[in-house]
């Protein structure tokens, strides 16, 4: 028991130590500034006279500066028109089952926002998640939440109370209409 706890604490002491290195060793500095240094703490006069002549000889032989290049100085670039019809219809087109549902939806009063997307998705969820197994309790969560965002969308607001009770019909319109394919 005592060797697998001073196993585990010298594994942690080991992974902070290792991680500490690393920080300390990253910086987000890619480019290389200053010269290298060529003197040493422990050189004789010989040594020394060398490493001055090589100093001399390097910055007198550095490279010459450039300009930037052509990508660097050319103008910005100009917008280009959006194309006609470009991304596409804004607005998928209703099925005979998602209209069928949508209708469901308006004989019990609840209003749906815009073209209906939001209810008509939430149907699909209903359905599949049905048929996968979810638990109920699961699905009237989630259809719930997504009478909020539907009421949200509208322009209008709703209690908890009332999500709850508009998730349900939701639940019931889509086994009668969309479920049933």
């Amino acid at each position: 028991m005592r060797t697998s706890l001073s196993r585990t604490l010298s594994l942690a002491v080991l992974s902070v130590a290792a991680g500490g290195l690393l920080v300390a060793c990253g910086s987000d500095d890619s480019t290389a500034t200053g010269s290298p240094s060529t003197s040493s703490s422990t050189t004789t006069a010989a040594e020394t006279t060398s490493a001055e002549a090589t100093s001399s000889q390097e910055t007198s032989s550095a490279a010459p500066t450039t300009s930037p290049g052509d990508a660097a100085t050319a103008p910005p670039e100009q917008p280009q028109p959006v194309p006609e019809g470009f991304p596409g219809p804004t607005e998928a087109p209703v099925d005979a089952r998602g209209q069928a549902f949508l209708d469901e939806l308006e004989k019990q009063g609840v209003t749906v926002a815009g073209n209906g997307e939001i209810a008509i998705s939430t149907a699909s969820y209903i359905c599949s998640a049905q048929s996968q197994g979810v638990p109920a309790d699961e699905i009237a969560t989630f259809v719930t939440a997504n009478v909020g965002v539907e009421a949200s969308a509208a322009g209008t607001q709703v209690s908890a109370e009332q999500a709850g009770e508009t998730a349900q019909v939701y639940i019931a319109s889509a086994q009668n209409t969309i479920c049933k394919a």
